[in-house]
């Protein structure tokens, strides 16, 4: 008895399966959140996704373009992720994250004061 492959499958469990992000649960956390999107539509983590769509999710200061290839049974391996997706992410996006990862470090929250002496021993070990 053969098992076919899906022609669905929940956007959350697309995004884990195909190695987007490392948990569901993150998967999940970034639909909830508002920073994915199928078709140029906000989408829902229950969204089904099917050959064809463009899902567009961010990861920090990148936000990834993909089109869907084909929907994969089950979690698959990084070698096998160009066969079920193809990346389509301008290579802009990965260079604003190359240019920018001090200032994240650096961004402390308002309010939360001056920071520590382990903040100020990592803060400096930057600039080493």
């Amino acid at each position: 008895m053969a098992v076919e492959e899906p022609l669905t499958d929940r956007l959350d469990k697309w995004l884990w399966a195909v190695r987007i992000f490392k948990t569901r649960g993150l998967a999940t956390a970034a639909c909830r959140a508002d920073d994915v999107h199928v078709n140029g539509q906000l989408a829902k983590a229950s969204r089904d996704v099917h050959a064809g769509d463009t899902v567009s999710a961010r990861q920090g200061l990148v936000t990834r373009t993909l089109v869907v290839r084909d929907i994969p049974l089950r979690r698959i391996g990084p070698k096998l992720v160009t066969k079920f997706c193809d990346d389509q992410t301008p290579p802009e996006e990965f260079a604003k994250a190359r240019v920018q990862p001090v200032q994240q470090l650096l961004e402390r929250a308002r309010g939360s004061g001056r920071p520590t002496k382990r903040d100020r021993r990592e803060i400096d070990r930057l600039f080493e």
